[in-house]
């Protein structure tokens, strides 16, 4: 017997030494980003560099949502972005409308449904879920052995937990499961997955934009997980003289400010006590004479005790924002290598394309950030911040530099024209009354897409759109004047902003023609990037994807892809992501950013992929699904693959 075990004992030490343990193991995907930090980082390898070109298709699972849209307007505004989560064996995510359906995740076959039943008929800025979050976390070892809940923010403005093996509500959770964040607060929704940190659960919320200066309060807010109770709620917009960043709000009205919220994912570190809140621009947008300073906590990262909701540090990546640049990405928490000494760190990647390094801990950047001087605001009753901070050291990612492009010289002639006649003086250019080209624009640099991080080689991955917005405020009173003959102003998007004496006109710089989109800036206009932390450089950068035909355009896949979905990395030397417009899942190699796969998927792929391994096989998931907002390919299919 003793012999026996002598081998047994060998035989598996000389597979793990020699990498083929793994085969036999499980390795989850057990929260929207892997990691409570959101690294999108897979140890797994088996599907690699030299056997990718050889992934099929393995399963396909349909949601049925198109049809549950019938009779609304749902699908004007619904978009697929869900990132399933896998534990034991079970794979769980939600559909635009909030359905929560459970997998097996070696099949495909579905376990359990769950139907929040959200009135699609309301008034809805987005109709979206990016997931779910699970009950007890991954790192939470107290609660182990703990029965499993799966934590489910609605459209609607609910917080429900269900029963992770049956999906069925747990009663004693809030008033028979479900938790109403509407109450005192307003017409919120939550479209992304909430923070689990030990027993509580800490979630933001989302609302619309630019109708009225004083939205509903952002308020960020944490729960008992085991009941469902209110432990604490933290407004980004100080209430009270006695905040220290009371006296950064400014103005008779200033108070009376909303959103500020946080819509984006919530990262958190149980070992710190901390969450990692991403907050985004004041209401409204792009007018702040009712709220003039820095106003601090918005558009900023703020890490807030867990335990207690009181604030532990601030870094604000823009003063008293006029551009709607969110912190839209999920703050990524990972070690920072700073003078050959491991230090945690938080990785911010903005709108702007700018990447902020910060002290997990104090939030003191790691990198050098500096305070430059930015244009000033020519609109009466504005006051732009007279500075903004820059990354000294990282490169700037997305559109910094706006040229007039055509595809033909007809329409590089109409571009050029466009451009002359709009305020246009680099990066933070305010919106005026003539109109402003605001680049990059509110869809990014970096958007919730957010990045990812290979530790094996120091790698910050993302994907960065390069488009420009055009943004014109127009006096309330003469707006029916202005708009009455201009065909471009009355194309354009409008936010009334009421309670401030102008309305916005948002446009971008491309036009709709016969083919298509018609782009009036100079390509690529989405790509992949790959910054080296240990060197401080663009390690390098790629087009991603292509919205011409090219058929018709030869050169259309160098000119990339304006994208919204991101990426994962994995040890086998891969980056996953579909994202943009052309409706294919790719792979690049990760040291160099090489293409490696490309497949079409049966509907637009807005979503980020995750991974797995079960029973010894890797699989590759993504929601197919389109984007009603920016016209891709509608549908309901999730989509595994694996190798042969």
């Amino acid at each position: 017997m003793k012999r026996t075990l002598f081998w047994i004992t060998y035989f598996a030490g000389f597979l793990a030494l020699n990498g083929f343990a793994q085969s036999t193991q499980n390795q989850e995907w057990p929260a929207y980003g892997n990691d409570p930090g959101g690294m999108r980082y897979s140890p797994l390898k088996q599907i690699n560099t030299e056997n990718v070109k050889q992934l099929r298709v393995v399963w396909t699972f349909r949601t049925g949502e198109l049809e549950h849209y019938k009779g609304t307007d749902a699908s004007e505004k619904a978009a697929f972005e869900a990132t399933p989560v896998m534990v034991d064996g079970m794979l769980v995510f939600t559909t635009p409308s909030t359905r929560v359906f459970a997998l097996d995740a070696a099949t495909g076959t579905k376990k359990w449904e769950y139907d929040p039943d959200v009135y699609l008929r309301q008034d809805l800025s987005e109709v979206t879920s990016r997931g779910v979050s699970i009950w007890p976390s991954a790192t939470d070892k107290a609660n182990a052995r703990a029965p499993k809940r799966v934590i489910v923010p609605t459209l609607d403005g609910r917080l429900i937990a269900l029963d992770a093996a049956t999906g069925k509500p747990i009663p004693s959770f809030g008033k028979n499961g479900a938790v109403d964040l509407r109450q005192g607060v307003g017409n919120i929704s939550v479209t992304s997955p909430p923070a689990i940190i030990g027993n509580t659960i800490v979630v933001g919320s989302s609302m619309g934009d630019n109708q009225r200066f004083n939205y509903e309060r952002g308020v960020v807010r944490a729960y008992d997980a085991l009941t469902g109770q209110l432990r604490w709620s933290w407004d980004p917009i100080p209430r009270s003289r006695k905040d220290p960043g009371f006296k950064t709000w400014k103005g008779d009205n200033a108070t009376q400010t909303g959103a500020a919220n946080a819509w984006s994912v919530i990262s958190a570190d149980a070992d710190c006590d901390l969450v990692f809140v991403p907050t985004t621009s004041p209401s409204p947008d792009y007018y702040g004479g009712e709220r003039l300073g820095q106003n601090l906590y918005a558009s900023s990262i703020v890490a807030i005790r867990a335990s207690t909701g009181k604030v532990v540090w601030h870094f604000q990546t823009v003063h008293h924002d006029l551009w709607d640049y969110d912190n839209a990405a999920q703050p990524l928490l990972f070690t920072f290598n700073k003078d050959g000494k491991d230090t945690p760190a938080v990785a911010v990647g903005t709108k702007m394309g700018h990447v902020f390094i910060l002290h997990r801990e104090t939030g003191v950047p790691l990198l050098p950030v500096e305070e430059r001087p930015v244009p000033a605001s020519n609109v009466p009753g504005e006051e732009a911040h007279p500075t903004q901070p820059f990354p000294a050291t990282l490169p700037a990612l997305g559109l910094h530099k706006v040229e007039a492009w055509g595809a033909t010289p007809a329409e590089k002639a109409v571009a050029e024209k466009r451009i002359s006649a709009l305020e246009y003086n680099g990066i933070f250019t305010p919106p005026s009354l003539k109109g402003s080209i605001i680049a990059p624009s509110n869809v990014g640099g970096i958007n919730w897409s957010g990045m990812c991080y290979d530790p094996e080689s120091g790698l910050l991955i993302t994907n960065v759109n390069r488009i420009a917005a055009t943004i014109r405020l127009l006096p309330r009173e003469g707006l029916a004047v202005a708009v009455k003959d201009d065909q471009e102003l009355l194309r354009s998007e409008t936010g009334f902003q009421a309670g401030t004496p102008y309305v916005l006109k948002r446009s971008y710089l491309f036009t709709k023609s016969e083919q298509g989109l018609s782009m009036q800036t100079a390509p690529p206009w989405g790509t992949l990037a790959a910054i080296n932390l240990k060197k401080g450089t663009l390690e390098w950068e790629v087009p991603l994807g292509f919205m011409y035909n090219p058929a018709q355009y030869p050169e259309a896949k160098k000119w990339g892809s304006i994208s919204l979905g991101g990426a994962i990395t994995t040890a086998g030397g891969l980056v996953f992501i579909a994202a943009s417009l052309d409706g294919h899942f790719r792979a690049f190699k990760t040291g160099d950013g090489s293409l490696q796969w490309e497949i079409p998927l049966p509907a637009g792929g807005q979503a980020t992929p995750m991974t797995y391994q079960l029973n010894g096989k890797q699989y590759v998931v993504i929601a197919a699904g389109g984007h009603g907002k920016v016209g891709t390919k509608l549908g309901d299919y999730l989509v595994a693959y694996a190798l042969p």
